[in-house]
């Protein structure tokens, strides 16, 4: 029955990969990226969990009124940069826990 120690020992390395897997996202929760747009007059910073920390906007662009959708249409820019510096760092991190492997049924966050 060399099978079943096999299977065994399959089960307790899914169930590890698991348990890592879980704690690298909590450890995302902690992990900030920085998104810019416009230069850098607006700048943002968010976890790897979505959760925009903080906005910063330069001074120049509230001081006109017709400068809103600018100003809007640069958060929303510096949301997506931010965004897709989540999904890379999420991606490196979780590579290096699977090895690269995709494996079926595991949920992966991204």
């Amino acid at each position: 029955m060399m099978m079943k120690g096999g299977l065994s020992n399959i089960m307790k390395q899914a169930q590890a990969m698991q348990e890592n897997m879980q704690k690298a996202q909590e450890e995302l929760a902690n992990i900030e990226v920085n998104g810019e747009a416009g230069g850098g007059m607006v700048k943002l910073s968010m976890t790897c969990r979505y959760d925009v920390k903080k906005v910063s906007i330069d001074p120049e662009l509230i001081g006109d009124a017709d400068d809103k959708e600018i100003l809007e249409d640069l958060i929303a820019a510096a949301v997506n940069d931010a965004v897709r510096k989540v999904e890379k760092t999420s991606k490196e991190k979780m590579a290096g826990l699977t090895g690269g492997l995709d494996i079926p049924g595991m949920k992966m966050p991204f």
